[in-house]
């Protein structure tokens, strides 16, 4: 029987009992029709999975005991953040979804010159919502019992002087960049990587990047969507210089 794993925004413990949130309980009861006495792992983004026994089934709640708690060790080792220019459609859903599942720490939807996405407050907040939880439902998918920090849509500029000054590799893909991921230094501190919209990088995004300590990154010479990029820097830093 496959491992059932559901996220549950809870402190939790082994030896505790609580009552799953609606959501939670309503997906294990009524979609993947478990019943008392079956086996489902928690995970509240603690780095921990904790193993669980639903106790009662019913419409005013679904309580379970923890019976044991133990780390994960899907985490990468290697920190990778990725900046991803506002994509049209559902192409930013795809990119969080795999981002997740390629073990991405940081995910940072960026406002960036060419972006054709505008967002005011309220469509920005529920997208960053919507983002969030599809993360969530990539980490219950893949194993992982860290969520990643999905930021808001946020402006090139502003990310930008807020970056710390970590050590960590900063790259910036550019079809024009003839620069390798061979040729670059191991990192000391994880990396950041760039990817322009579906229009590509500004030259105010670039001239900003060069500005901010970021060195141009090409992927070889075929050119790649928007939603494909990111992803092939992701891969490629984790065989590198990650778990892959």
């Amino acid at each position: 029987m496959r491992t059932i794993r559901t996220y549950v925004d809870l402190p939790l413990s082994a030896g505790a009992e609580l009552d799953l949130p609606a959501a939670a309980a309503e997906h294990l009861v009524r979609v993947l029709r478990l019943a008392v006495g079956n086996p489902v792992t928690l995970f509240n983004g603690d780095g921990h999975d904790y193993a669980a026994t639903l106790l009662s089934v019913g419409r005013g709640a679904t309580h379970v005991r923890i019976t044991a708690m133990q780390v994960n060790a899907a985490e990468s080792p290697f920190a990778l953040t990725l900046a991803q220019g506002l994509a049209r459609g559902d192409k930013m859903d795809l990119v969080v979804q795999k981002a997740t599942e390629l073990g991405v720490t940081r995910v940072v939807p960026l406002v960036t010159e060419r972006s054709e996405v505008r967002l005011d407050a309220a469509r920005a907040a529920k997208r960053h919502e919507h983002w969030r939880a599809i993360a969530v439902s990539a980490c219950e998918q893949c194993g992982r019992a860290r969520v990643p920090e999905i930021l808001p849509a946020t402006p090139l500029a502003a990310w930008l002087t807020a970056l710390p000054d970590d050590g960590a590799l900063r790259l910036a893909l550019l079809p024009t960049a003839t620069c390798s991921l061979r040729q670059l230094p191991a990192p000391a501190a994880g990396a950041l990587v760039v990817i322009g919209p579906e229009g590509g990088l500004g030259a105010q995004d670039i001239a900003a990047l060069v500005d901010a300590g970021f060195t141009g990154l090409n992927l070889g010479p075929r050119i790649l969507r928007t939603e494909t990029a990111g992803l092939a820097a992701l891969a490629a830093l984790q065989a590198m210089h990650g778990d892959f």
